[in-house]
């Protein structure tokens, strides 16, 4: 496995491989990895011959710079991950690398841009788009993969590959969940162990839904899971939400198919997010 800085050195590495028409995968993270990230190696490395994963935290895509200050970042951790997952690339730019100069970037996202996550963190997902695009030139890949629980990150991305028509194939892989069910995460790391219980309330709420679906309205649905939540220490509720896997509006029509149901709280200081798609 072979760690590189630049965009300049990674295009040569990549340039044989790509003149034998091997087909190569991006997995884009912003590192603390866990085995959701390990996930999605093992996922692209059956569907490509080249792996490359880049470890970057991007500060155009945080809204609280608090946030962006206190993101874990174990490098040496990540690195012997990755090794251990077979990845064949590790790219880990420094910010003046993706960023050697200011730029203005605004893109039409579509209206769900400004829904659920994005209400909460204003501008977000243009931040995310535009390293995204710039991961995407660099790597040139045939394919990219990311974690369904960022459920509203990857509908921003197809729509960024659709607004510049790239010829990249977005693909979207099943949560990694603890045994109790906690949907693996980063973030997981700022949660005491009493957060730590409390957090479970979020995937409970999910699958209180999930099991419950053909017998309850949306309506009920919506209900039972919100009361769940709000009954629970230590825990905000943000949004609980059964909406369109497309658009992200509520949806109230079960017919409708990919119908997803989204969840964001806060547990002690930690805001976490989850999902569960339901047909």
């Amino acid at each position: 496995m072979e760690v590189i800085n630049t965009i300049a050195a990674l295009k040569m590495l990549l340039k044989p491989r790509k003149l034998a028409q091997q087909k190569i995968a991006l997995v884009p993270t912003m590192g603390a990895l866990h085995k959701g990230h390990v996930s999605l190696i093992k996922i692209a490395q059956q569907n490509a011959d080249v792996v490359v994963c880049s470890i970057f935290v991007n500060p155009t895509q945080f809204t609280d710079p608090k946030d962006l200050e206190k993101y874990p970042r174990p490098l040496q951790h990540d690195i012997e991950m990755l090794q251990e997952a077979g990845c064949d690339y590790v790219f880990m730019p420094a910010v003046t690398e993706m960023y050697p100069t200011k730029e203005n970037w605004h893109i039409d996202l579509g209206d769900a841009e400004f829904l659920l996550e994005g209400e909460f963190r204003r501008g977000h997902y243009q931040g995310v788009t535009q390293i995204v695009k710039k991961l995407f030139d660099a790597v040139e890949p045939e394919l990219a993969f990311f974690g369904q629980k960022d459920f509203q990150q990857v509908l921003m991305i197809r729509h960024m590959v659709a607004y510049f028509k790239l010829p990249i194939q977005i693909v979207s892989c099943p949560i990694i969940r603890e045994d109790d069910g906690l949907a693996m995460s980063s973030r997981n790391i700022h949660l005491s162990s009493e957060d730590r219980k409390n957090a479970l309330v979020l995937s409970e709420a999910l699958k209180y839904v999930q099991e419950r679906f053909e017998e309850f309205t949306v309506e009920d649905l919506l209900k039972g899971a919100e009361t769940i939540i709000n009954e629970a220490e230590g825990v905000e509720l943000d949004y609980f939400t059964i909406a369109n896997g497309e658009t992200l509006l509520p949806e109230n029509n079960k017919e409708t198919p990919n119908l997803v149901a989204l969840v964001a709280a806060k547990v002690g200081q930690t805001r976490l997010i989850d999902n569960m798609i339901l047909n």
